[in-house]
């Protein structure tokens, strides 16, 4: 088993709102499972995910024994007019983003991170979603991280995405040690297999797998027909019901299986899972001990 990552957005408001008490028992219920990694980023609930994290941790007296991932990227302004709802978080506070790749904001960023988390320093700082503004953040944003890793303020740095060819850019063109892949190693989207496991495991850069679930399909594709956050296409509706008729056969949840796949490739050190709740994070605790028999693995394998 890989080791299993609580994602920030869930207990921010990610599609719906969660209230304070709540997202404590969410971060309680991880804690009591053995979870003790967690990413987070400003862009959850403008703030609010860190800021919920960091209240958590303050409770938890050896600093050593967790570890946090944050992300840089955008910065945060107050905003009386931000609408409830804005970038799909419900409940956030009265706060509003702006992108920014630059090395003073960078900086910045990093140190809000650090006030709201309480922490003096932070495991791991990643590059949040850089696509359309790769070449400053190649340029300014990455040496930035570089010294701040040097200075002590992280361990180790890298780049959090969405897309295979963005997170290849970064892997072979600057002094990263992480990169975070979601939603392009999963039961239904292995686009991250061809070239990025395989280049990220030859330099030895750690490969945390996200959004393994893409964004709800592969917990019941007879319910939730929804693939990186639009309505699925009727080909990806089609291969996600036939693998979980494969599952039922066998008397897996189609869901276990999408959990567990990331950790089945060497390159994968963290799979990050998106439970926002109690009853989620028990679920997928659940799920994570499920025995998939090697036979179902083949016939999954031959969906691709």
């Amino acid at each position: 088993m890989t080791e299993i990552v609580l994602g920030g957005a869930g207990y921010a408001g990610l599609f719906r709102a969660v209230d304070a008490t709540a997202a404590q028992a969410t971060l309680e219920a991880a804690w009591a499972a053995g979870i003790r990694a967690f990413d987070t980023a400003p862009h959850y609930g403008a703030g609010q995910s860190e800021e919920r994290l960091g209240q958590f941790l303050r409770g938890r007296a050896d600093p050593t024994e967790f570890t946090v991932s944050t992300k840089v990227g955008r910065l945060l302004y107050k905003d009386p007019a931000a609408s409830d709802g804005t970038d799909d978080f419900y409940g956030a506070p009265k706060r509003s983003r702006r992108l920014d790749y630059s090395a003073a904001g960078t900086r910045q960023s990093v140190t809000e991170s650090l006030a709201r988390l309480g922490l003096s320093r932070i495991d791991t700082l990643l590059v949040h979603d850089p696509d359309n503004h790769q070449p400053q953040a190649l340029a300014e944003m990455v040496p930035e991280l570089a010294e701040l890793r040097a200075e002590g303020v992280c361990s180790r740095i890298g780049v959090g995405v969405n897309h295979v060819d963005v997170a290849l850019r970064f892997v072979r063109e600057s002094p990263i040690d992480v990169v975070l892949i979601a939603g392009r190693y999963t039961l239904l989207d292995r686009r991250a297999e061809a070239e990025l496991l395989p280049e990220c495991e030859s330099r030895g850069i750690h490969v945390l797998a996200a959004g393994v679930l893409n964004s709800g399909i592969l917990a019941d594709p007879q319910r939730q027909a929804t693939f990186d956050y639009r309505p699925a296409p009727r080909d990806i509706i089609e291969r996600a019901r036939t693998m979980a008729e494969l599952c039922a056969a066998c008397d897996v949840p189609l869901r276990a299986a999408a959990l567990q796949f990331p950790g089945r490739h060497p390159a994968i050190g963290g799979t990050v899972i998106g439970a926002g709740s109690v009853a989620e994070v028990e679920d997928t605790v659940a799920m994570l001990k499920v025995t998939v028999p090697q036979s179902l693995w083949d016939e999954l394998d031959r969906c691709r």
